[in-house]
């Protein structure tokens, strides 16, 4: 048998899942800074939840389960609304955070997994435009903390883009599909939507909607000839609205200078009934795609069987962050959380070496030691080739001193220490 993964998917070795962890804790610490509160759905829905309203290229995508019943999660809000809808009395605003997997059938490509990592913050029950600019200043933080700088927030609304479809005669019940074809314009290019449109039976409104769709720009740059295209349509005027709402509170935030109105930003998912965003790193958007996305959907929830609550909410696409960050050189080098390596001299002094190791974990240090009788120089080898920065030695002549030898596997030194003084070096509380 051949040990292959499926495709699309990825193995974590240690220093991979370290890597990930660091990107997960702090994202975590930024989420809960926001008063954010941690809570988790299956990887399993019942399949008629998952399709009830993500769109025909999504439920292409949701791996149906054998018996055809259920399937895994394409991403972390749907089970999210049915939650809420079937306790609709949870507390207003209901601000939860979840960092989990989610999966989709789809083809593997750079920046596409089909078992991806996604980070969510989502604010159920607030109808303004405060929960948007919130979620949004929440991702702006995450990407700041991880050291990011140069990026920008696309951001559209639901409302504009159907005021276009109409400004264009595109009829009603093709809205939707006018909005996934224009979803595929950062993969397919300007033709390519063109093509889509016509494909779809919108060859004569194709013209007029993608000249509509070329606005983009800074929201104070660009808002008012925004206003004269959606102007005399009520629902687009309420659209612009918002996202210059959006724009205020951002300047308070301090991230409105990254936000970017785009006529062009669709969003594949049809259950979004109002602002949505994406965020792009420069440099990045042919390799990787947008490394986080969201909006609001305020029908979801009442769709799924709860009462009408509005809800917003942005993702982070985490194994798309991880490797912008590995690009950027921005990941942390360690390959281990072992501090110290607890080493043996020599077989009569394994047990001293045990009990060392075990004051040592006792006392928050993490440390391992050698199970499988290696010499010395192996022991250390192993030591080095994990990276672990210290070493330990036990040896019988030491011991009968009440010291050790404490070595700095980086800095090539060594010194001799009580066991209490080593302990407060791997603590970091006294100096080497």
């Amino acid at each position: 048998m051949e040990p292959k993964r499926p495709r699309g998917t990825r193995d974590l070795l240690p220093e991979d899942a370290l890597r990930y962890r660091h990107v997960i804790d702090t994202v975590k610490k930024v989420f809960e800074s926001f008063g954010f509160d941690e809570a988790e759905t299956p990887v399993l829905e019942l399949w008629k939840i998952l399709i009830a309203k993500c769109g025909e290229e999504v439920e292409k995508q949701i791996f149906r389960l054998e018996g055809g019943e259920l399937g895994l999660r394409f991403d972390l809000t749907v089970g999210l609304a049915r939650v809420v809808a079937s306790n609709p009395t949870l507390p207003k605003p209901f601000k939860r955070y979840c960092i989990s997997r989610a999966w989709r059938h789809e083809e593997p490509q750079s920046g596409r997994l089909r078992e991806f990592w996604q980070a969510d913050a989502d604010i159920v029950g607030v109808a303004s435009m405060e929960a948007d600019a919130e979620v949004l200043a929440v991702a702006v933080e995450c990407l700041r903390r991880l050291g990011l700088e140069k990026f920008e927030l696309k951001i559209n609304n639901r409302k504009i883009l159907e005021a276009l479809a109409r400004l264009s005669e595109v009829p009603e019940e093709k809205f939707l599909d006018a909005f996934r074809a224009i979803d595929k314009m950062d993969k397919i290019g300007l033709e390519g939507v063109k093509a889509e449109l016509e494909t779809r039976g919108l060859k004569e409104q194709a013209k007029k909607l993608l000249s509509f769709i070329s606005i983009k720009g800074k929201v104070d740059e660009v808002a008012e000839e925004a206003r004269r295209v959606v102007e005399g349509d009520d629902v687009g005027i309420e659209g612009l609205k918002e996202i210059e709402t959006i724009h205020r509170l951002a300047e308070v935030y301090g991230y409105a200078d990254k936000l970017m109105l785009d006529f062009s930003l669709a969003r594949g998912l049809d259950y979004y009934t109002g602002p949505i965003f994406e965020v792009v790193v420069e440099g990045m958007t042919g390799k990787l795609g947008s490394v986080a996305g969201g909006g609001r959907y305020d029908e979801l929830i009442q769709l799924l069987g709860g009462p009408h609550i509005p809800a917003t909410g942005i993702s982070l696409g985490m194994d798309r962050l991880v490797e912008v960050l590995r690009i950027e050189g921005k990941l942390p080098s360690i390959k281990t959380r072992t501090k110290v390596f607890v080493a043996a001299v020599s077989e009569d002094v394994k047990l001293e070496a045990l009990k060392i190791a075990s004051k040592l974990r006792e006392e928050g240090v993490a440390a391992e030691v050698d199970l499988m009788s290696r010499k010395l120089d192996r022991q250390l080898k192993y030591t080095d080739t994990k990276g672990i920065p210290y070493a330990l030695i036990v040896g019988r002549k030491e011991l009968s001193q009440g010291m050790l030898r404490l070595r700095d596997m980086e800095k090539r030194l060594e010194k001799m220490v009580r066991l209490e003084d080593a302990i407060k070096i791997l603590k970091e509380e006294a100096s080497w």
